[in-house]
């Protein structure tokens, strides 16, 4: 079992990899699933979701920049400034057992410079707590004011804020009898009337305190997400591509609801492919075939024409803040423009291979226009048998697509759905 220090030594190892190091954060970051974990992950989240803010309070603290190999006791400040004004742990745990890990990681020379820092900055709480600070990147706040100038606080505020766990109830399964369920484990749960299979928890849970979980009763799936295979709609005898499918929940959702479609589920990364293929049996799927291959290309095309197409494309993530705080570390304002250009790539790629009158949906977890709105705007203009149809769900806002914003039940997501002109004759 881990025990406070610890949590401390393993939270710090994984902010260094992802604010010096790049790499996500993800659950790889952390050795199991253990319910002891907890505490290492609610600091890790917390510090890098405010680190922004937490960076602007430790910087001009430190009188000498750091050297390159002494970077990790930025990360340790920021891992204790986070506990002083984020989080009500004693002030003395915070600071005093915060030092210790410089001790751990063999530093002991600087415990004398983190107690300093950390101790003014206690000292300063009032202060700093009394001043606005979103704790965005700089180009992101630019962005958003462009995007959103009446709301753009809004946004923020809510991308702060920890996003809610929601699962998607298998079809087969009575959706009430299901909450029920939860209710007999003391996990309690809405019911939401935009998504009809969907259930919002009150508290997050480990996801083996589901009932039947490991036998396919449900699928952990945010409510925005869960509107994809709406919107597909799958019908008997469908012939159905899900672009981009990683890690398969809506590809699963599109198959569960109509087990009479053939779906064709396409993703780059072997990798992620092998977590689809697990979704897929867990769930016991069996109307899906899952291939490797680039949405931008053909190569991995039987000629066949398909009825519909979900393009699930990659984006900025710029939507899911609240569940992956550290995109606004690893995202950067440049990445925009190629990331516009990979999805205009992929719709024009795929747009070939829809039959004329199928459908099209285009997907991102993003909530910047020109991923969305603007892309599906000009790609309209590119493609004059492509006709916008209007998205008949009351979530989200726009009549070129519909974008919904971070806030409570919901991801920002972004859906476009586009209908293929009959060829004349």
């Amino acid at each position: 079992m881990l025990n406070k220090q610890s949590a401390r030594v393993l939270a710090h190892k994984a902010i260094c990899l992802i604010a010096l190091e790049k790499k996500s954060l993800s659950e790889s970051l952390f050795s199991n699933a253990e319910a002891d974990l907890a505490f290492a992950k609610s600091l890790v989240f917390g510090s890098i979701r405010f680190y922004h803010h937490l960076n602007d309070i430790i910087t001009p603290r430190i009188k000498k920049p750091l050297d390159k190999e002494n970077l990790d006791l930025h990360c340790l400040l920021v891992l204790g400034a986070y506990q002083i004004i984020y989080t009500d742990i004693s002030r003395h745990a915070a600071i005093n057992e915060t030092v210790e890990v410089a001790k751990i990681i063999g530093k002991p020379w600087a415990k004398g410079f983190i107690n300093a820092i950390l101790r003014g900055i206690d000292r300063d709480q009032k202060v700093i707590l009394e001043s606005t600070h979103y704790s965005h990147p700089s180009w992101f706040l630019k962005k958003l004011k462009k995007d959103y100038p009446d709301n753009y606080q809004n946004i923020l505020i809510e991308n702060n804020k920890k996003a809610p766990m929601s699962i998607r109830i298998h079809p087969s399964i009575d959706r009430k009898k299901f909450q029920k369920k939860l209710e007999e484990k003391n996990i309690l749960s809405t019911i939401s009337d935009i998504a009809p299979q969907a259930l919002i928890l009150s508290e997050a849970v480990n996801v083996y305190k589901l009932p039947d979980f490991e036998k396919g009763s449900c699928y952990v799936q945010d409510i925005s997400a869960q509107l994809s295979a709406q919107l597909i709609s799958p019908q008997k005898g469908d012939y159905i591509l899900d672009a981009c499918c990683a890690p398969g929940g809506k590809t699963t959702h599109i198959a569960e609801l109509c087990s009479e479609a053939n779906v064709i589920a396409l993703d780059n990364d072997e990798d992620r492919i092998t977590k689809v293929h697990e979704n897929i049996n867990r769930l016991n799927v069996e109307n899906v075939k899952v291939i490797l291959g680039d949405a931008s290309k053909t190569d991995w095309w039987d000629k066949k024409l398909f009825d519909k197409i979900l393009i699930d494309a990659p984006c900025s993530s710029t939507g899911v803040i609240r569940r992956h705080p550290d995109i606004k570390l690893l995202r950067k304002g440049k990445d925009i423009n190629q990331i516009t250009k990979i999805q205009a790539r992929i719709l024009d790629n795929l747009w070939a291979l829809l039959k004329p009158g199928g459908i099209m949906v285009y997907a991102t977890c993003s909530i910047l226009k020109d991923e969305n709105e603007n892309q599906i705007i000009n790609f309209l203009k590119r493609f004059n048998n492509a006709k916008n149809q209007e998205i008949q769900i009351s979530w989200g806002e726009g009549t070129i697509g519909k974008q919904q914003l971070p806030k409570h039940n919901y991801d920002g997501f972004y859906y476009a759905k586009i209908s293929k002109k009959l060829n004349r004759k």
